[in-house]
């Protein structure tokens, strides 16, 4: 898989040359991309890769935990690589889709504490957290926390 540092792909990766291409895509993105929006990339830059295709090997990443996951306003599911040291909380314009990544030590604690006083494994959990940015604000509109 050329393109793609041999620690950022899946341990237990199959790899075939669409999956490549798509992986190499995701890793060739700034910030959250959709399937749609990594799908047409694909496409002008020459790979025949189809949709289907796409999004069944995002869904391979997101079960396996190498991409987080955010939702758009529209309820479609945005991508991006996951950090090695594990995942990251966002937080996301809903205007122009800038993410930053905030600190969520107390909602791990939180989940933690759960999963202990109910006995629960692997537990996983998403937070999303959406506002507008600074730069989307209408100036003069007052921020409201």
């Amino acid at each position: 898989m050329h393109g793609v540092p041999t620690s950022e792909r899946p341990p237990d990766w199959r790899s075939t040359r669409q999956r490549a291409a798509v992986l190499q895509a995701l890793h060739g993105r700034h910030g959250f991309v959709s399937a749609r929006e990594l799908h047409a990339a694909l496409t002008a830059a020459g790979a025949t890769v189809g949709l289907t295709t796409v999004y069944r090997t995002l869904r391979m990443l997101e079960r396996d935990g190498h991409v987080d996951v955010v939702r758009e306003r529209t309820g479609e599911r945005l991508y991006r690589p996951r950090p090695a040291d594990g995942h990251r909380h966002y937080l996301v314009c809903r205007d122009c889709g800038l993410s930053l990544a905030v600190e969520a030590e107390a909602v791990e604690r939180w989940a933690d504490d759960v999963a202990a006083a109910t006995g629960f494994a692997e537990l996983e959990h998403t937070v999303e957290l959406t506002g507008i940015c600074d730069r989307c604000r209408p100036q003069g509109r007052a921020s409201h926390a």
